[in-house]
Protein backbone atom coordinates (compact mmCIF):
# COMPACT_ATOMS: atom_id res chain seq x y z
CA UNK A 1 0.00 0.00 0.00
CA UNK A 2 1.20 3.27 -0.62
CA UNK A 3 1.74 5.94 2.19
CA UNK A 4 0.93 9.73 1.54
CA UNK A 5 2.48 12.50 3.30
CA UNK A 6 0.61 15.05 5.29
CA UNK A 7 0.87 17.92 3.21
CA UNK A 8 -0.47 15.62 -0.13
CA UNK A 9 -3.00 14.30 2.19
CA UNK A 10 -4.54 17.66 2.89
CA UNK A 11 -4.88 18.08 -0.52
CA UNK A 12 -6.19 14.78 -2.03
CA UNK A 13 -9.86 15.17 -2.91
CA UNK A 14 -11.04 12.02 -0.65
CA UNK A 15 -9.98 13.43 2.75
CA UNK A 16 -13.13 15.89 2.92
CA UNK A 17 -13.17 14.24 6.10
CA UNK A 18 -10.69 16.44 7.17
CA UNK A 19 -11.43 19.64 9.20
CA UNK A 20 -10.36 22.75 8.18
CA UNK A 21 -8.51 23.81 11.37
CA UNK A 22 -5.43 21.36 10.66
CA UNK A 23 -2.55 23.09 11.26
CA UNK A 24 0.33 21.53 9.25
CA UNK A 25 2.78 19.04 11.34
CA UNK A 26 0.17 18.83 13.99
CA UNK A 27 -2.14 15.62 13.76
CA UNK A 28 -4.05 16.47 17.08
CA UNK A 29 -6.58 18.06 15.08
CA UNK A 30 -7.36 15.51 12.40
CA UNK A 31 -10.69 13.91 12.42
CA UNK A 32 -10.15 10.26 10.40
CA UNK A 33 -12.57 8.04 8.92
CA UNK A 34 -12.41 4.32 10.93
CA UNK A 35 -11.41 2.96 7.68
CA UNK A 36 -8.07 5.55 8.17
CA UNK A 37 -4.95 4.33 10.71
CA UNK A 38 -1.87 5.68 11.59
CA UNK A 39 1.43 4.02 10.41
CA UNK A 40 4.48 3.95 12.50
CA UNK A 41 5.52 6.63 11.52
CA UNK A 42 3.77 9.98 12.38
CA UNK A 43 3.77 11.90 9.86
CA UNK A 44 2.52 9.55 7.45
CA UNK A 45 -0.98 7.73 6.53
CA UNK A 46 -1.89 4.67 5.49
CA UNK A 47 -5.31 4.20 3.58
CA UNK A 48 -6.91 1.10 4.60
CA UNK A 49 -10.01 0.29 2.27
CA UNK A 50 -11.40 -3.26 1.47
CA UNK A 51 -10.42 -4.51 -1.53
CA UNK A 52 -9.11 -1.67 -2.89
CA UNK A 53 -5.94 0.78 -2.69
CA UNK A 54 -7.09 4.18 -2.76
CA UNK A 55 -3.79 6.94 -3.59
CA UNK A 56 -4.28 10.41 -4.73
CA UNK A 57 -1.83 13.51 -5.39
CA UNK A 58 -2.15 17.17 -5.30
CA UNK A 59 -2.54 17.16 -9.07
CA UNK A 60 -1.40 15.39 -12.28
CA UNK A 61 2.77 14.83 -11.51
CA UNK A 62 2.31 17.74 -8.89
CA UNK A 63 5.61 17.17 -6.53
CA UNK A 64 6.53 14.26 -8.56
CA UNK A 65 4.21 12.34 -6.03
CA UNK A 66 2.82 9.25 -8.12
CA UNK A 67 -0.72 8.55 -8.50
CA UNK A 68 -2.30 5.00 -8.13
CA UNK A 69 -5.38 3.93 -10.28
CA UNK A 70 -7.91 2.10 -8.73
CA UNK A 71 -8.25 -1.58 -10.00
CA UNK A 72 -11.24 -2.78 -11.64
CA UNK A 73 -13.20 -5.07 -9.50
CA UNK A 74 -15.40 -7.62 -10.20
CA UNK A 75 -16.30 -10.83 -12.86
CA UNK A 76 -14.44 -9.97 -16.00
CA UNK A 77 -13.62 -11.97 -18.87
CA UNK A 78 -11.21 -10.72 -21.59
CA UNK A 79 -10.62 -12.24 -24.76
CA UNK A 80 -8.12 -11.30 -28.07
CA UNK A 81 -9.23 -12.97 -31.48
CA UNK A 82 -6.87 -12.60 -34.42
CA UNK A 83 -7.61 -14.95 -37.74
CA UNK A 84 -6.64 -13.74 -41.38
CA UNK A 85 -10.31 -11.93 -41.66
CA UNK A 86 -10.75 -10.04 -38.69
CA UNK A 87 -8.48 -8.75 -35.25
CA UNK A 88 -11.22 -8.54 -32.34
CA UNK A 89 -10.81 -7.72 -28.60
CA UNK A 90 -13.66 -7.61 -26.04
CA UNK A 91 -13.03 -7.06 -22.27
CA UNK A 92 -16.65 -7.99 -20.62
CA UNK A 93 -17.44 -6.51 -16.59
CA UNK A 94 -20.44 -8.52 -15.46
CA UNK A 95 -20.66 -6.77 -12.45
CA UNK A 96 -20.14 -2.98 -14.14
CA UNK A 97 -21.92 -0.17 -14.79
CA UNK A 98 -23.22 0.10 -18.14
CA UNK A 99 -20.20 1.34 -19.37
CA UNK A 100 -20.57 1.06 -23.23
CA UNK A 101 -17.27 1.42 -25.73
CA UNK A 102 -17.58 -0.71 -28.47
CA UNK A 103 -16.27 0.34 -32.27
CA UNK A 104 -16.48 -2.67 -34.57
CA UNK A 105 -16.84 -0.83 -37.44
CA UNK A 106 -19.98 -1.98 -38.23
CA UNK A 107 -22.54 1.38 -36.56
CA UNK A 108 -25.62 -1.23 -36.31
CA UNK A 109 -23.76 -3.51 -34.32
CA UNK A 110 -22.19 -0.84 -32.02
CA UNK A 111 -25.51 0.32 -31.71
CA UNK A 112 -27.12 -2.96 -30.42
CA UNK A 113 -23.70 -3.80 -28.13
CA UNK A 114 -25.07 -0.35 -26.32
CA UNK A 115 -27.95 -1.94 -25.47
CA UNK A 116 -26.27 -4.97 -24.05
CA UNK A 117 -23.98 -2.39 -21.73
CA UNK A 118 -26.60 0.01 -20.67
CA UNK A 119 -29.76 -2.69 -20.21
CA UNK A 120 -27.68 -5.60 -18.38
CA UNK A 121 -25.59 -3.28 -16.64
CA UNK A 122 -22.31 -5.00 -17.90
CA UNK A 123 -19.38 -2.66 -18.98
CA UNK A 124 -18.48 -4.03 -22.69
CA UNK A 125 -15.39 -2.58 -24.66
CA UNK A 126 -14.95 -4.26 -27.72
CA UNK A 127 -12.38 -3.51 -30.64
CA UNK A 128 -13.09 -5.25 -33.78
CA UNK A 129 -11.53 -4.91 -37.73
CA UNK A 130 -12.31 -7.12 -40.59
CA UNK A 131 -12.50 -7.58 -44.06
CA UNK A 132 -15.74 -5.55 -44.12
CA UNK A 133 -14.96 -4.76 -47.44
CA UNK A 134 -16.12 -7.84 -48.86
CA UNK A 135 -19.38 -7.42 -45.91
CA UNK A 136 -19.59 -7.64 -41.98
CA UNK A 137 -20.31 -11.54 -41.48
CA UNK A 138 -16.89 -12.38 -40.34
CA UNK A 139 -16.46 -9.11 -38.01
CA UNK A 140 -20.39 -9.86 -36.78
CA UNK A 141 -19.53 -13.55 -36.45
CA UNK A 142 -16.35 -13.45 -34.14
CA UNK A 143 -17.22 -10.30 -31.76
CA UNK A 144 -19.90 -12.89 -30.90
CA UNK A 145 -17.81 -15.74 -30.43
CA UNK A 146 -15.74 -13.36 -28.36
CA UNK A 147 -18.51 -12.44 -26.36
CA UNK A 148 -19.39 -15.99 -25.68
CA UNK A 149 -15.91 -16.45 -24.68
CA UNK A 150 -16.15 -13.29 -22.29
CA UNK A 151 -19.07 -14.57 -20.94
CA UNK A 152 -17.66 -18.31 -20.29
CA UNK A 153 -14.51 -16.54 -18.63
CA UNK A 154 -16.48 -13.97 -16.33
CA UNK A 155 -18.84 -16.68 -15.07
CA UNK A 156 -16.03 -18.85 -13.51
CA UNK A 157 -17.61 -21.77 -11.65
CA UNK A 158 -21.26 -19.71 -11.93
CA UNK A 159 -21.23 -20.23 -8.12
CA UNK A 160 -24.27 -18.40 -6.52
CA UNK A 161 -25.91 -17.24 -9.57
CA UNK A 162 -29.43 -17.31 -10.34
CA UNK A 163 -28.29 -19.22 -13.66
CA UNK A 164 -32.00 -18.50 -15.19
CA UNK A 165 -32.61 -15.50 -16.99
CA UNK A 166 -36.57 -14.60 -18.89
CA UNK A 167 -37.73 -11.01 -20.15
CA UNK A 168 -39.82 -9.56 -22.59
CA UNK A 169 -38.77 -5.89 -23.79
CA UNK A 170 -41.26 -3.70 -25.84
CA UNK A 171 -40.07 -1.00 -28.25
CA UNK A 172 -43.27 0.67 -29.79
CA UNK A 173 -44.92 -1.71 -31.85
CA UNK A 174 -42.57 -4.64 -31.51
CA UNK A 175 -42.18 -7.25 -28.40
CA UNK A 176 -39.82 -9.49 -27.85
CA UNK A 177 -39.26 -12.63 -25.52
CA UNK A 178 -36.16 -14.13 -24.58
CA UNK A 179 -35.80 -16.99 -22.09
CA UNK A 180 -32.27 -18.24 -20.95
CA UNK A 181 -30.41 -20.70 -19.47
CA UNK A 182 -26.46 -20.98 -18.38
CA UNK A 183 -26.68 -24.03 -18.46
CA UNK A 184 -23.02 -24.98 -20.10
CA UNK A 185 -24.85 -26.58 -23.50
CA UNK A 186 -25.35 -24.84 -26.17
CA UNK A 187 -28.30 -24.27 -28.10
CA UNK A 188 -30.46 -21.59 -29.51
CA UNK A 189 -34.12 -21.45 -30.43
CA UNK A 190 -34.40 -18.49 -32.59
CA UNK A 191 -38.12 -17.15 -33.95
CA UNK A 192 -38.09 -13.36 -35.36
CA UNK A 193 -39.67 -12.15 -38.48
CA UNK A 194 -37.46 -9.71 -39.94
CA UNK A 195 -39.42 -7.73 -42.36
CA UNK A 196 -36.37 -6.22 -44.17
CA UNK A 197 -33.14 -7.54 -45.67
CA UNK A 198 -31.15 -4.61 -44.28
CA UNK A 199 -31.09 -1.93 -41.38
CA UNK A 200 -29.31 0.78 -42.46
CA UNK A 201 -26.19 -1.09 -44.42
CA UNK A 202 -26.72 -4.24 -41.20
CA UNK A 203 -27.55 -7.50 -43.19
CA UNK A 204 -30.61 -8.50 -40.54
CA UNK A 205 -29.45 -12.49 -41.01
CA UNK A 206 -26.63 -11.80 -38.69
CA UNK A 207 -28.69 -11.52 -36.18
CA UNK A 208 -29.35 -14.90 -35.62
CA UNK A 209 -25.45 -16.05 -36.32
CA UNK A 210 -24.50 -13.12 -33.82
CA UNK A 211 -26.82 -15.12 -31.37
CA UNK A 212 -25.56 -18.26 -32.41
CA UNK A 213 -22.28 -17.91 -32.12
CA UNK A 214 -22.88 -16.50 -28.50
CA UNK A 215 -24.45 -19.39 -27.38
CA UNK A 216 -21.62 -21.84 -29.06
CA UNK A 217 -18.91 -19.85 -27.24
CA UNK A 218 -20.26 -19.41 -23.91
CA UNK A 219 -22.57 -22.94 -23.65
CA UNK A 220 -25.65 -20.79 -23.27
CA UNK A 221 -29.14 -22.00 -23.61
CA UNK A 222 -31.34 -19.32 -25.55
CA UNK A 223 -34.61 -18.78 -26.82
CA UNK A 224 -35.68 -16.14 -28.65
CA UNK A 225 -39.22 -15.74 -29.50
CA UNK A 226 -41.12 -12.72 -31.40
CA UNK A 227 -44.15 -11.97 -30.05
CA UNK A 228 -45.18 -8.69 -31.86
CA UNK A 229 -43.51 -6.08 -34.39
CA UNK A 230 -43.01 -4.65 -37.97
CA UNK A 231 -40.17 -2.28 -38.13
CA UNK A 232 -37.14 -4.34 -38.49
CA UNK A 233 -35.14 -1.91 -36.41
CA UNK A 234 -37.47 -2.31 -33.46
CA UNK A 235 -37.22 -5.66 -33.81
CA UNK A 236 -33.85 -6.26 -33.31
CA UNK A 237 -33.28 -3.66 -30.93
CA UNK A 238 -35.98 -5.20 -28.44
CA UNK A 239 -34.58 -8.53 -28.85
CA UNK A 240 -30.81 -7.29 -27.65
CA UNK A 241 -32.88 -5.34 -24.39
CA UNK A 242 -34.84 -8.72 -23.82
CA UNK A 243 -31.56 -10.43 -24.17
CA UNK A 244 -29.34 -7.66 -21.83
CA UNK A 245 -32.20 -7.86 -19.30
CA UNK A 246 -32.39 -12.03 -19.23
CA UNK A 247 -28.54 -12.10 -19.07
CA UNK A 248 -28.63 -9.54 -16.47
CA UNK A 249 -31.06 -11.73 -14.24
CA UNK A 250 -28.95 -14.49 -15.03
CA UNK A 251 -25.80 -13.52 -13.92
CA UNK A 252 -26.77 -11.97 -10.80
CA UNK A 253 -26.32 -13.70 -7.57
CA UNK A 254 -29.27 -15.24 -5.40
CA UNK A 255 -28.67 -14.20 -2.04
CA UNK A 256 -30.17 -17.21 -0.57
CA UNK A 257 -27.47 -19.55 -2.73
CA UNK A 258 -24.74 -18.12 -1.51
CA UNK A 259 -21.55 -19.87 -3.00
CA UNK A 260 -23.32 -23.14 -4.10
CA UNK A 261 -23.47 -24.08 -7.65
CA UNK A 262 -27.90 -23.80 -9.30
CA UNK A 263 -27.69 -27.34 -10.48
CA UNK A 264 -28.61 -30.58 -8.58
CA UNK A 265 -25.52 -32.23 -10.30
CA UNK A 266 -23.18 -29.95 -8.35
CA UNK A 267 -21.91 -28.29 -11.19
CA UNK A 268 -22.13 -26.49 -14.29
CA UNK A 269 -19.75 -26.31 -16.80
CA UNK A 270 -19.54 -25.47 -20.55
CA UNK A 271 -19.85 -29.38 -22.22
Amino acid sequence: MELLSHSALLRCPSSQALKSRVRFGDFSAIVLPKSLQFSTHPQKLRFMEAQRTVSCAAGAGENGLPVTKIPETGRIGEVKRVTKETNVFVKLNLDGSGIADSSTSIPFLDHMLDQLASHGLFDVHVRATGDIHIDDHHTNEDVALAIGTSLLQALGDRKGINRFGDFSAPLDEALIHVSLDLSGRPHLSYDLQIPTERVGTYDTQLVEHFFQSVVNTSGMTLHIRQLAGKNSHHIIEATFKAFARALRQATEYDPRRRSSVPSSKGVLSRS
